[in-house]
């Protein structure tokens, strides 16, 4: 089954992805792929709840991989009841990858490549809201939590394979 990635945005679930295989899935790139443009433009032009249903078929989409991979959601993916129900069939195999909210308020803020829309219309205490109710529906659905304060990704995906290692073993 494919290894999905969960957490808040910033956290570094695309980059960690990338040192577990090769070949992962970013959920965010391939919805900008499906839509043509980029995720801040299509909430801008069509809003939060259309972006959601692209999202949901994308998840199930990736859900039906046959195989081993590593699939790297977008931060938003657990807001969906829909999702989660998806996440929850996939028991065993989905990753949390937490960070403390200071460390992922910088992050986002001094990120000049995604500029990421429920970021940037939202004071530091609502954003700080968003990510407390987030938090709660990601460990819901986490078979495993790792804090990634003062780790590299590189560190984080050796935690990752050497759990999935004793796992098979």
């Amino acid at each position: 089954m494919a290894k999905f990635l969960l957490g808040f945005m910033g956290v570094g679930k695309t980059t960690v992805s990338k040192y577990l295989d090769s070949q992962y899935k970013d959920m965010d790139t391939i919805i900008e792929e499906k839509i043509g443009m980029s995720i801040a433009h299509f909430f801008a032009q069509y809003g939060e709840a259309y972006f959601r249903e692209i999202e949901s078929q994308t998840l199930r989409e990736l859900l039906a991989i046959e195989g081993d991979t590593v699939i790297a959601t977008g931060g938003g993916v657990v807001i969906s009841e829909e999702n989660r129900t998806l996440l929850k069939r996939n028991r065993q195999h989905n990753i949390l990858l937490v960070a403390s909210f200071d460390i992922l308020y910088h992050r986002i803020q001094n990120d000049n490549h995604s500029r990421r829309p429920l970021f940037l219309k939202q004071s530091k205490e609502a954003f700080y809201q968003l990510y407390k109710k987030r938090m709660c529906l990601y460990e819901d659905l986490a078979d495993l939590i790792i804090n990634v304060d003062h780790q590299s990704p590189e560190e984080v995906a050796r935690i990752i394979q050497n759990v999935n290692k004793k796992k098979t073993s």
